[in-house]
């Protein structure tokens, strides 16, 4: 199995068989996961979900006095219910409060992330709240239809995000507007140095870009570079983040200021390193750049070929590598604190990556795989419609015929008003229903449109040619 935490094997022997059970449903979870022979049906997803409820139910009747207890049950009950919750976005089941489970894990070491690297722009924290808004609303709906267990585990886990979301918003809050405009540039600057630094060859050039960009905010703020005789840049920027631990109510002003000295000592840092990292770490360091590649690479082919499963494999490899660290710190074989350089390092790409598997979870369809295929065509279609619309229309109905032919296929694929796969009804009929009625209604604006322009270029025609046979008639 994948890289779940280790933890002991349960001592009350009761819990065995329970353990037993969610380690048979886990395997069938993950054989299911790895089939692309055909989609992903509800019936199996809701089948292996009931059973983990009644396993669920179990556990909690044998723990009734002591509810702190964590084993192994725990840590493979948290697989099932991360399988079962990107299995609910396979089927199409989005607004469910069991998807939601995924969704808030991630966003949870997201947030931990964003308050340890002490800094982030105002609409990461925007786009996380109106999430966590979304899925609340999605376990408010599920009051009645899913485990009382699991949805209480819900709402204490966005509560713990809502904290931490109020946090980072306070310490931006002393922000004006033109400081803002300020620290949100910086906040872009860095992470860019970040990105550069992990680049297979390092950009000295563009870094030494980034660079001015920093010494020109410096000369409008008036402000003068760290001197740091006697010291490493390494060791003044973790005095710096030290500094900013202890004064997270500091006004405006002042958090740009430590924002920008902090970049200029990373850059000094990184041009000081030139991308290498310490040996110690070099093999956390391939790994992590491995699955933020990996993850990046998505982003291309995304909506065409992305099963939510598949974020599974690298949410366990990454929360492994996280909760490894100890206080913070990644550490070596013998025990030893990876220098700043490596630990800012490895702690960007563990962020980016939690980063694309957040944007993976929150722009995935509530749409079945098995309607993807269809959904997608629609969706590119609207694109480009949506784009002759800007571009001011068609000069003829004709232009139109392409869209209207593989509108009316698409159409014609419903039997008895559904999409089926098979005699299958797959979940999201609303959604591609919806998005092919809103491909018709633009066709038919845009049709509309062009015989309105013809009629009323035929009229002006029409006319220009009867004042001209009445000069020649008065001739």
């Amino acid at each position: 199995m994948t890289d779940s935490p280790a933890y002991r094997s349960p001592t009350d022997p009761k819990e065995q068989p329970i353990l037993d059970s969610i380690l048979s449903i886990r395997d069938h979870l993950s054989i299911l996961k790895l089939d692309r022979s055909t989609y992903v049906k509800s019936q199996d997803v809701m089948s292996y979900y009931n059973q983990l409820i009644d396993e669920v139910d179990k556990l909690n009747a044998i723990r009734e006095t002591k509810r702190d207890e964590q084993n192994r049950v725990d840590t493979v009950l948290d697989d099932c219910f991360q399988l079962i919750s990107l299995f609910f976005m396979t089927i199409g089941r989005n607004q469910e409060a069991p998807a939601v489970y995924s969704a808030i894990s991630t966003v949870k070491r997201l947030l931990d992330h964003l308050k340890e690297a002490g800094f982030y722009s105002p609409k990461d924290l925007e786009s996380i709240n109106h999430h966590i808004e979304q899925w609340q609303q999605a376990v408010e709906r599920g009051r009645t239809e899913h485990s009382p267990q699991l949805l209480t585990l819900l709402d204490a886990r966005m509560e713990v995000c809502r904290h931490i979301l109020a946090e980072l918003k306070d310490n931006l809050s002393k922000l004006d507007p033109e400081m803002m405009e300020t620290y949100e540039r910086l906040v872009s600057i860095l992470r860019s140095l970040s990105a550069l630094n992990t680049r297979s060859k390092f950009p000295a050039k563009e870094v030494k870009d980034f660079e001015q960009q920093l010494l020109d905010i410096q000369d409008q703020l008036h402000e003068s570079r760290d001197s740091h005789e006697g010291k490493s840049a390494e060791q003044v920027y973790a005095e710096r983040l030290h500094q900013l631990s202890l004064h997270e109510s500091a006004d405006g002003p002042t958090v740009v200021r430590a924002l920008l000295a902090r970049c200029l000592l990373w850059v000094e840092i990184i041009q000081a390193k030139k991308g290498k990292i310490d040996d110690r770490f070099h093999e956390t360091y391939d790994k992590l750049l491995k699955i933020r590649n990996t993850l990046e690479q998505m982003n291309l082919t995304q909506a065409w070929s992305l099963r939510e499963t598949d974020l599974y494999s690298y949410q366990r490899q990454l929360d492994r590598i996280d909760e490894g660290r100890v206080h913070g710190n990644f550490l070596d074989p013998d025990g030893r604190p990876a220098d700043l350089h490596a630990q800012r390092t490895l702690l960007y790409l563990l962020r980016k990556s939690y980063a694309f598997i957040y944007q993976y979870i929150v722009s995935s369809e509530p749409v079945s795989e098995a309607l993807l295929p269809i959904y997608n065509q629609l969706l590119t279609l609207k694109r480009c419609l949506v784009e002759v619309q800007r571009s001011g229309g068609v000069d003829s109905p004709r232009e139109l015929y392409p869209y209207s032919m593989k509108l009316n296929s698409i159409d014609n694929m419903k039997r008895d008003g559904k999409f089926m796969v098979g005699n299958d009804i797959p979940e999201g009929q609303a959604s591609v229903t919806a998005l092919l009625a809103e491909c018709f209604e633009i066709a038919y604006e845009l049709r509309e449109q062009s015989q309105q322009e013809d009629e009323e270029t035929a009229a002006t025609s029409g006319g220009g040619v009867e004042a001209t046979n009445g000069v020649e008639v008065a001739g």
